[in-house]
């Protein structure tokens, strides 16, 4: 059988993909992306767009219903589900074709099917053989479906109940929901169908929501906003099995031993994600996997085979990543400059991460958190400062939430931002410019910001080491 031959092949054709597949085209070279489902991955398709958008929607109709102001009367919007779902998918439709199809055409292709590979040099689709000089797995990640007893018998919903054009799409909206799971997509999908409408309850094995690796004032803070919006949050719950009932399903639970039943008509399964590696064939390839499934990769992004890549969610926490769009993007980028460039290689820097869960009021941290900081050895300070005493937030009647920095002691340089507040999202990149350039506690200080925003919290929370910054003035230091 002929093979087709490229100097890069790239399994996968997400936000990672498509960047390696750009920077060979810059580099003169071909590359061919092997895709199974919708081009453009994870992200655009059943990720961070769709979800983005429905819990926009979702937003407004909670303002509706609850204004902040007084002198503003309750309004009840009525809500098209189904309408709601097939703007989402014209949304997602228009921004697949701009910002992926019509990409292609130059030197480099997407082919459809199951990738496979036959050797380290070989991959096979579905019959058709391709051979790559290198090769990148971008193969991204998939809901991890936890071995509950009875779940294959039930009709559950994963992350990609958003997706669009397929027969897993959801479509119409529930009446009530049970999430199992308190991580960040269990937290956005579930405030999102509570806004709508829908009674949602939410599992979660850990003592508190968002336990690991955030500081311990998040899980509190997020469990009362939700709490306050009538979603029911059950930690130290454990469910131990599910069944059908008529309609519906029921969850046996255990909480601190004791045990119930709990039903709902949908059943949403969000215990986190795993990286693409059990169905490629991989082993063929002799390339090196971790224990969490994810490739294990070097610094440049180069796996045990000398010319095999990896990046994107596929590479799981190596070399200090994690499973987002943004780094993806980059590191595809770098991936295929050290695949086919003559220049020097690239390493990849993770040092770096702001990220956002996008419940509302939304939650972003950048660097480390207390724990973490101690842990390497800094002398901490280390304070969290009520949303309430930020000016912009009380003018606007929304102080739910607080920003919290953290700092060497003795340098006073920050190494680390969490902020839960209006506008967090995007405030968080300040914070994050400052992590990349070393800032301290006195840059944020003397740093002129615009009166009144929600940006001015990161200069409260560091005028907070020195001075109470509930008896400050306007913009005092």
């Amino acid at each position: 059988m002929n093979a087709q031959r490229s100097n890069l092949v790239i399994l996968g054709s997400g936000s990672t993909a498509f960047a390696a597949a750009l920077r060979a085209e810059e580099l003169g070279k071909t590359a061919v992306m092997i895709e199974s489902r919708s081009v453009g991955g994870t992200c655009v398709n059943r990720g961070c767009l769709p979800s983005k958008n429905l819990i926009e929607a979702a937003k407004l109709v909670y303002d509706a219903r609850h204004p902040r102001y007084p002198g503003l009367t309750p309004a009840q919007l009525e809500i098209d589900f189904g309408a709601l779902v097939r703007q989402k998918d014209e949304i997602v439709a228009g921004y697949r074709k701009k910002r992926y199809e019509s990409l292609l055409g130059g030197k480099f292709r997407i082919e459809h099917g199951h990738a496979r590979f036959l050797d380290a040099k070989t991959v096979d689709v579905d019959g058709r053989r391709f051979i790559g000089d290198a090769i990148l797995i971008a193969t991204g990640s998939r809901p991890i479906v936890p071995d509950i007893p009875g779940l294959s018998e039930v009709p559950y919903l994963t992350s990609d109940l958003l997706t669009s054009g397929e027969s897993i799409e959801l479509t119409e909206l529930p009446r009530s929901l049970l999430i199992v799971g308190g991580g960040y997509i269990a937290l956005e999908l579930g405030q999102m169908f509570s806004r709508f409408g829908t009674e949602v309850t939410i599992l979660e094995r850990s003592d508190e929501l968002l336990a690991a690796g955030y500081e311990p004032e998040v899980g509190p803070t997020v469990r009362a906003i939700f709490e306050a919006e009538g979603i029911t949050v059950l930690t130290r719950t454990i469910a131990t099995a599910v069944r059908r009932d008529g309609d519906g399903v029921v969850a046996t639970c255990g909480t601190d031993g004791q045990t119930r039943e709990l039903r709902a008509e949908r059943l949403l399964v969000a215990t986190g994600r795993r990286p693409n590696t059990d169905d490629i064939g991989i082993e063929r390839a002799d390339v090196r996997i971790g224990a969490q499934g994810q490739v294990v990769v070097d610094d440049h992004l180069r796996t045990s085979v000398p010319h095999i890549f990896a990046a994107g969610d596929v590479i799981g926490r190596e070399q200090g990543s994690q499973m987002a769009t943004p780094i993806g993007g980059q590191d595809g980028g770098i991936a295929a400059h050290n695949a086919l460039s003559s220049e020097p290689p690239r390493k990849v820097n993770h040092r770096v991460v702001p990220r956002a869960i996008f419940i509302d009021p939304p939650l972003a941290v950048v660097g480390m958190a207390e724990e973490a900081a101690v842990a390497a050895g800094h002398p901490c300070w280390c304070r969290a400062t009520p949303m309430s005493v930020v000016p912009r937030a009380g003018a606007i009647r929304d102080t739910a939430g607080f920003v919290k920095m953290v700092a060497d002691a003795r340098t006073d340089e920050v190494l680390g931002v969490t902020m839960i507040g209006n506008g967090a999202a995007e405030v968080i990149h300040e914070a994050a410019m400052a992590l990349r350039f070393r800032a301290t506690l006195h840059d944020f200080i003397e740093l002129l910001h615009v009166y009144p925003t929600m940006a001015e919290a990161l200069k409260v929370a560091a005028i907070s080491r020195y001075k109470d910054p509930s008896k400050l003035s306007c913009c005092a230091e």
